[in-house]
C-alpha cells in the first residue's frame, strides 16, 4: 500500500468568536528566568496567537514552555532560558478568548462508529499489533527520503546478538537519522563489541561468564583511554554493533548522563540541561520519534515532542510517536497525549527490532 500524511485542517478563521477574539496580552518577563503572573503554558498541539489582529501558529513548540514574541513571531523558550524583559504570553483559556487558540484537531483522524460499551479498547499484552507494524514500514520507507526518524534507545537494545544485528541494519538502510540515550546503551553495545557480553553475559548464549561483571568497566576504561567512541573503534578494530553503524552512516547519537552511570563514556553530557539541549536539538526537526525500553527518556522525549511540525515551505505536518516497550504501564503513561501523538505497542523490544528489520527487508 502506499503511505500519504494525513492533510493539516487549520482553524476557520472566519469564525465569529474567532474574529472578535482580542490579541493575546503580552506581559515582559519580571526577571531572567522567571515568566510573568499568568503565563501560557504550550501544550503538544498547535496552538495559534493573536497579535495585531493576526492569528500566528507557533512554528514550534514544546509542552510546559513560554511563547515570547520577537520580531513578529512567536518563539518557544523554556522559563530557564526565559530573560528579563522578555514579552511572554499571558492567558490560561484556549478557545480564542484571551488570543490563544490550541487546535487539537488538525490531523482529522476518520470517524468510526463505536458503542458506548466495547471491549479492549486499551493497548496491552492481548492487543494485535500486526497492523502497526504495517504502518510502520510504510511510515519508515516515506520518512527515509522526506523526514526524519530519531530513535530512543534503552540498554536492553544491546543485550541481544539478533537486536543489536537488526537495528545496525536498520541505521545502514537509512532507517535512523538520530539516536538519543544513555551512557548504559552505548557501554552495552561497546561490550558486545569488544568482549562479546553485556554485563558479563554472552550476548548469544546469555551465559555469564567468570569475571564477566569487569566487562563493561574494562570497555569503558579502554574507550577512555582511547579519548573517543570513534578512536577506540578504529584502534580496537571492532566490526560490528549500533554505534559503529552510526559512525559509518554519519548518524548522530546524543548520550545524556544519569546519577548512576559508571565511567561514564567520553561523549555522555553529564549536565542534565546540556543534555536536555542537546536532545531537543535533534527533536527539533523530528518527523517520527519511536522510543524502545526507556521509560524516563521517553517521558522526556515526549515531553519535548509537539504533535506537528512545520516544514520550510509552510506546510503542517503531523508528527509520529511510538512507545515499545514490554511493559503496559511505560506504553499507556504517555497516552493523555493524544492518539495522534503517542502509539504504544506492548513487546519485547529485541523483537521488536527484529520483525521490523524483516519487514523492512534488512535481514
Amino acid at each position: 500500500m502506499s503511505f500519504s500524511l494525513r492533510p493539516y485542517t487549520p482553524p476557520d478563521f472566519t469564525q465569529l468568536r474567532l474574529r472578535q477574539a482580542p490579541d493575546v496580552k503580552l506581559v515582559p518577563c519580571p526577571r531572567d528566568g522567571v515568566a510573568p503572573e499568568g503565563y501560557h503554558a504550550m501544550s503538544i498541539f498547535p496552538e495559534y496567537l493573536k497579535v495585531g489582529g493576526v492569528w500566528h501558529l507557533a512554528r514550534e513548540s514544546r509542552m510546559d514552555c513560554a511563547a515570547v514574541w520577537e520580531n513578529g513571531s512567536f518563539q518557544i523558550r523554556e522559563l530557564r532560558r526565559l530573560k528579563q524583559g522578555d514579552l511572554a504570553a499571558v492567558g490560561r483559556t484556549e478557545q480564542g478568548e484571551e488570543g490563544i487558540l490550541i487546535h487539537p484537531d488538525g490531523f482529522r483522524e476518520p470517524a468510526r462508529d463505536r458503542d458506548l460499551f466495547t471491549f479492549r479498547q486499551s493497548r496491552s499484552r492481548e492487543t494485535s499489533f500486526s497492523r502497526d507494524y504495517n504502518e510502520l514500514y510504510e511510515l519508515l520507507r516515506h520518512e527515509k527520503d522526506h523526514g526524519k526518524v530519531v530513535w530512543v534507545l534503552g540498554p536492553a537494545f544491546a543485550f541481544d546478538y539478533d537486536a543489536r544485528e537488526a537495528f545496525s541494519r536498520l541505521v545502514r538502510g537509512g532507517y535512523v537519522h538520530a539516536i538519543l540515550a544513555g551512557n548504559a546503551l552505548a557501554t552495552h553495545d561497546l561490550e558486545a563489541a569488544y568482549r562479546g557480553t553485556a554485563l558479563g553475559q554472552n550476548i548469544l548464549t546469555q551465559e555469564s561468564l567468570p569475571g564477566g561483571h569487569y566487562n563493561h568497566l574494562d570497555t569503558i576504561n579502554r574507550v577512555r583511554l582511547h579519548g573517543s567512541i570513534s578512536a577506540f573503534l578504529r584502534e580496537e578494530h571492532i566490526d560490528n554493533g549500533i554505534l559503529l553503524a552510526c559512525e559509518e552512516m554519519g548518524v548522530p547519537y546524543v548520550l545524556a548522563g544519569s546519577i548512576r552511570d559508571d565511567g561514564p563514556l567520553p561523549p555522555v553530557v553529564g549536565d542534565v540541561y546540556q543534555a536536555q539541549d542537546a536532545m531537543r536539538s535533534q527533536i527539533r526537526t523530528a518527523t517520527t520519534v519511536i522510543c524502545l525500553a526507556t521509560m524516563l527518556h521517553t517521558i522526556a522525549v515526549g515531553n519535548m515532542t509537539p504533535s506537528y511540525r512545520v516544514l520550510p515551505d509552510g506546510t503542517v505536518r503531523q508528527v509520529y510517536f511510538y512507545c515499545v516497550d514490554i511493559s503496559e504501564f511505560a506504553v499507556n503513561k504517555l497516552s493523555d497525549r493524544g492518539s495522534l501523538s503517542a502509539r504504544g505497542i506492548v513487546t519485547n523490544v529485541q523483537d521488536f527490532a527484529v520483525n521490523l528489520a524483516r519487514g523492512l527487508n534488512l535481514m
